[in-house]
């Protein structure tokens, strides 16, 4: 258990986006991992199955007591034309230099809690998860174009939220 539970943990809380709730989860995770025990005691595999729980409870919780998801985002951003316009990152490669890897870990995970549920959920999925697009479509029982829109829309809010909390050292094109 001590070996995995910050990676449950983290795994929980990024998609439930509240630290009790995500702890709430992984207590169940490792009161299932119990009742598997004679599986996975000694499995190369272990770690991967508990993610793959954490992940599964974590996406159950939230269909089961958030509010319905909004099938389109809030903010839509448009060119001169009409036509979505996508972020642009002024310096990717820089926008945290200077910064450690603990406290970039930690300003990245405030930033995901702020944003709505239908862009953190795919966004986390796909970045933290690995996990590919159809594979997301599959899991929320949404469109693909869904999965794609909520995960450009949430790198934009991201990357806003990132700029207010302080981060504005390095601009972002809009």
């Amino acid at each position: 258990m001590r070996n995995y539970q910050d990676m449950v943990y983290s795994t929980a809380v990024r998609l439930i986006g509240n630290e009790t709730q995500a702890e709430d989860i992984a207590q169940e995770v490792f009161i299932k991992a119990h009742e598997h025990w004679d599986n996975l005691a000694g499995s190369p595999t272990a770690g991967g199955w508990l993610k793959t729980v954490a992940t599964n409870l974590s996406l159950n919780h939230i269909t089961r007591y958030k509010k319905r998801w909004r099938f389109f985002s809030d903010i839509v951003h448009h060119d001169d034309e009409g036509a979505e316009k996508e972020v642009e990152f002024a310096a990717p490669d820089t926008f945290f230099s200077g910064v450690d890897s603990a406290e970039r870990r930690e300003w990245i995970e405030r930033a995901l809690e702020k944003l709505p549920d239908h862009q953190r959920i795919p966004l986390v999925l796909f970045h933290f998860e690995d996990m590919p697009y159809e594979d997301i479509a599959k899991q929320l029982h949404v469109s693909l174009s869904k999965v794609k829109t909520d995960i450009l829309r949430g790198r934009e809010a991201l990357a806003k939220i990132l700029v207010r909390s302080g981060a504005a050292h390095e601009k972002f094109l809009m």
